[in-house]
């Protein structure tokens, strides 16, 4: 038994010595490739076996003919291990090259194709992890144009809309001012509508800025979505009579919900106008209120005609004004991105889609 822990200590030793060699070659080495990093591991490890070998041997006084068979062999071993791990360290280098092109080509056209050749289970991992990164950059990417787009046409839209009433105010100013107005009193009345109507749009304008900054700041308190809807109903009523438009609200639950009541208000007030001008006269616009699971479930339901399904996705953007089946606005198209604004800062969501002669916005909120 002492001569067996003895042979391990002198066997443990000169293995040591060669791992603490190796271990300071690797940390020399670190900035060089993969190939040269392997090859330095087989030569320790082929290291390690010889010292150990040879520290056993020369404590067990073996023969020089034994020495010389036992050292050769090792030599072989190494030869071996080191052609081998060389090959190795080519081939991961040559995978690692590979990967490093197509991430090249990833920076610069934004596109990333993953390697053909196959690679070790760390490098394809890598591949897997840069290709949903291109994906994810590349959906980025696309949501960066249509809002840049989206902007680009909210800016022509709000100059337009801006201009005409202020060419409208500037022409009955002067009018009134040269004494030419035949009815001051009419005047007077256009002007007022025309300054309500441009503090509307700044209004909006101010609402959307604090939405896009996450400026809003929210009083939420409990209320019901049933009490809500009811004001907003009287509210609308003036301009669907105006218009000629129903309102229904018949299907009306009480569902309980944590919201600031203010900001609440102004998205339904925003769902019902919206819905009240794009129904033709003698239509119906129908309002619900329900539960679905943990959540409060509002609709508003109009009779538009529809919405081109390539359309639905950007209802809700900045500016979206409609298409020739949803006949443009007078407004900014703000209306309805303020909505989405404000819902999804209550930790709700809100949708559209397309019913039976007309389509349905719904708010989905979480049950106080």
């Amino acid at each position: 038994m002492k001569d067996v822990l003895l042979i391990a200590l002198f066997a443990l030793g000169g293995a040591a010595c060669a791992g603490l060699a190796g271990a300071l070659a690797l940390r020399l080495l670190r900035r060089r490739s993969v190939a040269v990093s392997l090859t330095v591991v087989a030569a320790v490890a082929v290291t390690a076996m010889l010292a150990g070998t040879l520290a056993v041997a020369r404590a067990m006084f073996l023969s020089p003919h034994d020495l010389t068979v036992v050292t050769l062999v090792v030599a072989m071993a190494a030869v071996v291990s080191l052609g081998t791990a060389l090959t190795m360290g080519r081939w991961v280098v040559a995978r690692s090259r590979d990967l490093a092109l197509a991430t090249r080509e990833f920076g610069a056209d934004g596109r990333f194709a993953a390697p053909s050749a196959p690679a070790t289970a760390e490098l394809a991992g890598l591949a897997r992890e840069l290709a949903t990164t291109s994906a994810r950059l590349a959906a980025s990417r696309e949501r960066e144009r249509a809002l840049e787009s989206s902007r680009r046409e909210l800016v022509a839209w709000i100059s337009h809309d801006l201009r005409t009433p202020l060419a409208g105010l500037r022409a009955m100013a002067e009018a009134l001012e040269d004494g030419v107005a035949a009815d001051p009193s009419r005047y007077h009345r256009q002007i007022r509508t025309e300054v309500e109507r441009l503090d509307t749009m700044v209004g909006d304008l101010f609402e959307l800025s604090r939405i896009h900054a996450g400026a809003l700041e929210l009083s939420p308190s409990r209320v019901s979505l049933r009490d809500l809807a009811a004001d907003a109903l009287l509210g609308a009523d003036p301009l669907a009579r105006e218009r000629g438009v129903r309102l229904l609200g018949e299907d009306i639950a009480h569902a309980p919900v944590e919201v600031d009541g203010k900001e609440m208000t102004r998205v339904l007030a925003n769902l019902l106008v919206n819905a009240i001008r794009h129904t033709p006269a003698d239509g119906t616009v129908a309002v619900r209120v329900g539960r679905a699971a943990d959540t409060a479930v509002l609709s508003v339901t109009d009779g538009c005609g529809g919405i081109p399904e390539e359309d639905l996705p950007r209802v809700f953007d900045t500016g979206w004004r409609g298409s020739p089946a949803r006949t443009p606005p007078s407004g900014a198209g703000l209306g309805l991105a303020i909505v989405r604004g404000i819902v999804e800062a209550h930790a709700g969501r809100a949708e559209v889609s397309n019913v039976p002669g007309g389509c349905r916005f719904e708010v989905t909120l979480p049950l106080a």
